[in-house]
């Protein structure tokens, strides 16, 4: 694998549709995160549901870090499909906005 030329190895790539969102929230200072802000440790409990709602979409991942400059929750989500992709970060968006005190309106991933 080491002789592999730059376009050998981006043609192994496929980059997956992915959305992030911004999610604004009362106080952004109760979320912590770990493993380099791919996993959520608090509020506690909120990764084990972000986990169930991965579980169950191809290719799903999403993480949530809060904002280190404004009072806001940041959603990152991908899968297999575009459609996939808007459900689950829905999904996530909704969670947060309900587990962290969302403020104004919540988002709508498009």
């Amino acid at each position: 694998l080491l002789d592999w030329s730059c376009e050998d190895w981006l043609a192994r790539y496929d980059d997956l549709p992915n959305r992030q969102i911004k999610v604004a929230v009362k106080d952004r200072f109760i979320f912590e995160t770990a493993d380099a802000e791919r996993r959520c440790v608090q509020p506690e409990g909120l990764q084990a549901e972000i986990d169930k709602l991965v579980a169950g979409v191809p290719l799903g991942r999403a993480f949530v870090r809060p904002s280190g400059t404004e009072d806001v929750v940041r959603v990152y989500v991908e899968a297999a499909t575009v459609d996939e992709t808007l459900k689950l970060g829905q999904a996530v968006v909704d969670l947060v906005f309900t587990r962290a005190a969302g403020v104004g309106s919540k988002p709508v991933v498009s």
